[in-house]
C-alpha cells in the first residue's frame, strides 16, 4: 500500500466514522451544544484576524470590553490555519469545521500509520495501530470539540523524540531535532490539553530511557534536547503569555471539587459509544466519557508485552510509558499527589476536565497494538504462510472497525446565520448585545450568538467559553432587560446595538417584557428579520 493509497483509506475511514456529516457538510453540525458554536467561531476568528492585525490574536470581539478573551478557551491555531484559506474564499465557518473534523480524523490515523511503517516494516500492522489510533472510543464520543480529532502530531514527535534519544549526532540527527520542535509545538498550538499531553509524555519517556541522554558518553543528545526545549519554550511564550495574564486574576483557576468531578473512575475504562458494545453492555457504564480501548485492541497490545516487545523496542516502551501515565493522571484527585502537582506545576494546572488524560492511554495501547500485529505478521512470515497476512490484517480492521463504529451520528440541521448581522460588518462603531442574555447556570447559551459574530467581527457584550472574566458575574444583571438597570449597565459597556430574539426571549421573559422592548427610550428599530430584531441604542 503506497502512502498515496494509505491516504485515502483514511478518508474513507474518517466519512465513515462520521457518517452523514460528509453527506451535507455545510448544513449538518453539532450546534446543538454550545462548545460547538465556540470552536466554530474561534477558528473564523483566528482565520479573520491574521492576515489584519496577527498581534491582535488574543484580543478577540467577545465579553466586550474585556482584555485577552480568547485565552479563556483554546485558541485551536494549527486547525484554524488549516481551514482558513477556504474561510478567505469565503466558505462558510460551519463547513470548514466539519471538513476540519474529517481532515482531523483523516491526518490522525494517516500520521501513526507512516510512524508505524518505520517502527515496524509492516504495512498491514501499520494501519491497523491507525484505525486503533484516529477512531478511538474518546475522540468518537467528543463531536462538539474539533481540538479532539487533531492528535495527528503526536506521533512523529515520538518518533522524532525516539531518533534523538537513539544518539544520532550527524546531520540527519539534527533534522531530528528540527521535527521534534516542529511537531511538539504544532501539537501545542492545536490544543492546551495536548500541549500539556504531549509534554508530560516527553517528560515520562525521557525518564524510562534515562540511560539514553545521561550517560557521560551521551552529551551530544543532552545538547539536542537542551536545544529542543529550550526552541519549544520561546516558540510557544508568545502563545502563553495571553493566558498567564488572564489567569493571574484566577480566572484560570480550579478547586479542588472541580477537579474531582472532572476526573475518570472505573467506569469510563468500560464506557464507549461503539454501536456494539455500547448496546450490548457499555450503556450502563456510559457517563461523561468513553475509555474503553475495545477488546482487539486490548488482545493485539497484551501480545506485544507478552511476546517482549518492551524489552525489544524501545518505541514500544515509550507506547506502554504513556498509556500508564495517562491512566494514572486521568484519576486526578484519586491519584496520590495528582492534587499537589495540579497546584504547583503551572501547564498541569490549567487542566480542568483531567479525565481526558485517558486519551493518551488509548492511543498508547494503540501504537502496542501495531506493534502486536506485527508480531503476528512476523510469526506467519517464519511459517511463510504469506497468503494468510492480507485475509488476517483485513480481519482486523474490520473488527477494530466494528467495536468503534457509531455512526451514523447525531446532527442537526444550520440554516445559516440571518443576514441580518452582514450591515454591522461596515459600522466600525459597533458595540452589540444579543437578548436575551443569558447569565448564572444558563450561560453557555450565548454560545449560539458566537456563531452569528463571524459575520461581522465586532465586539459583542455576549460571551462563551471554557472560563469567564470577573466582571462577568456583574453582568447578570443585563438578564432584566428592558429593565432601567440593565439598559443603564448598556449604556455603561458602549454598547450601541441591541438585537432581541423573539420567541426565545418571550420563552425565558415572558410575552409583555418582549413587548417592552420597543418602549425603551433611545432605542429605535433597524431591521426585524427571521423573528430576530435589531434596534440602534443610543
Amino acid at each position: 500500500m503506497s502512502k498515496g493509497v494509505a491516504l485515502l483509506f483514511f478518508v474513507a475511514m474518517a466519512v465513515l466514522h462520521s457518517w452523514p456529516l460528509a453527506s451535507d457538510p455545510l448544513h449538518l453540525t453539532r450546534l446543538d451544544n454550545d462548545d460547538a458554536a465556540l470552536n466554530t467561531w474561534v477558528i473564523a476568528w483566528v482565520a479573520h484576524i491574521l492576515p489584519r492585525h496577527p498581534l491582535q490574536l488574543f484580543e478577540a470581539p467577545i465579553f466586550y470590553p474585556e482584555p485577552h478573551t480568547l485565552a479563556y478557551s483554546e485558541h485551536l491555531l494549527v486547525p484554524a490555519l488549516l481551514g482558513a484559506p477556504l474561510l478567505w474564499l469565503g466558505a462558510s465557518p460551519v463547513l470548514v469545521h466539519n471538513l476540519l473534523l474529517i481532515a482531523g480524523l483523516t491526518l490522525s490515523g494517516w500520521s501513526l500509520y507512516l510512524v508505524m511503517v518505520r517502527w515496524t516494516g509492516i504495512q498491514g500492522a501499520a494501519v491497523v495501530a491507525g484505525l486503533l489510533y484516529a477512531f478511538n472510543a474518546h475522540a468518537l464520543t467528543r463531536f462538539v470539540h474539533l481540538q479532539a480529532f487533531h492528535v495527528w502530531l503526536l506521533p512523529p514527535m515520538l518518533y522524532a523524540f525516539d531518533r534523538v534519544l537513539s544518539g544520532r549526532t550527524s546531520h540527519a540527527g539534527w533534522r531530528h531535532v528540527l521535527l521534534l520542535v516542529a511537531t511538539f509545538v504544532g501539537q501545542a498550538l492545536s490544543s492546551n490539553y495536548l500541549m500539556v499531553f504531549s509534554a508530560v509524555s516527553l517528560a515520562a519517556v525521557a525518564l524510562v530511557r534515562v540511560r539514553d541522554w545521561a550517560a557521560p558518553s551521551r552529551s551530544a543528545t543532552r545538547i539536542q534536547l537542551a536545544v529542543a526545549a529550550l526552541a519549544s519554550v520561546v516558540m510557544l511564550t508568545p502563545f502563553l503569555y495571553p493566558y498567564y495574564e488572564v489567569g493571574r486574576g484566577g480566572s484560570l483557576t480550579h478547586t479542588f471539587a472541580e477537579i474531582s468531578h472532572y476526573s475518570a473512575s472505573w467506569r469510563d475504562y468500560l464506557a464507549t459509544g461503539g454501536r456494539l458494545h455500547f448496546e450490548w453492555w457499555s450503556r450502563r457504564f456510559m457517563t461523561d466519557s468513553a475509555l474503553f480501548p475495545g477488546l482487539l485492541a486490548l488482545v493485539l497490545a497484551a501480545i506485544a508485552i507478552g511476546s517482549g516487545e518492551l524489552r525489544r523496542n524501545a518505541p514500544a516502551r515509550m507506547a506502554a510509558t504513556i498509556a500508564i501515565v495517562g491512566v494514572a493522571f486521568s484519576f486526578g484527585t484519586t491519584l496520590p499527589g495528582y492534587w499537589w502537582l495540579h497546584q504547583h506545576v503551572p501547564l498541569l494546572g490549567a487542566l480542568r476536565n483531567v479525565e481526558r488524560w485517558g486519551w493518551l492511554a488509548l492511543a498508547g495501547i494503540a501504537i502496542l497494538g501495531g506493534f502486536g500485529t506485527a508480531v503476528i505478521g512476523r510469526w506467519i512470515a517464519a511459517r511463510q504462510a504469506d497468503r494468510a497476512w492480507p485475509i488476517l490484517v483485513t480481519t482486523l480492521c474490520m473488527v477494530v472497525t466494528i467495536e468503534a463504529l457509531r455512526a451514523p451520528v447525531a446532527f442537526t440541521q444550520f440554516g445559516g446565520v440571518p443576514r441580518l448581522y452582514e450591515p454591522l460588518a461596515d459600522d466600525e462603531s459597533v458595540v452589540l448585545a444579543e437578548f436575551p442574555f443569558y447569565a448564572g447556570q444558563a450561560w453557555s447559551q450565548n454560545g449560539r450568538y458566537l456563531l452569528n459574530n463571524t459575520r461581522y467581527f465586532k465586539p459583542l457584550v455576549n460571551g462563551y467559553s471554557s472560563y469567564w472574566p470577573p466582571p462577568w458575574q456583574a453582568r447578570a444583571q443585563l438578564e432584566s432587560f428592558p429593565s432601567t438597570a440593565a439598559v443603564e449597565t448598556l449604556r455603561a459597556l458602549g454598547t450601541t446595538h441591541i438585537t432581541v430574539h423573539g420567541e426565545a426571549f418571550a420563552r425565558r421573559h415572558g410575552d409583555a417584557a418582549l413587548a417592552a422592548v420597543d418602549d425603551v427610550p433611545g432605542l429605535t428599530l433597524l431591521n426585524d428579520e427571521a423573528g430576530i430584531k435589531l434596534y440602534r441604542l443610543k
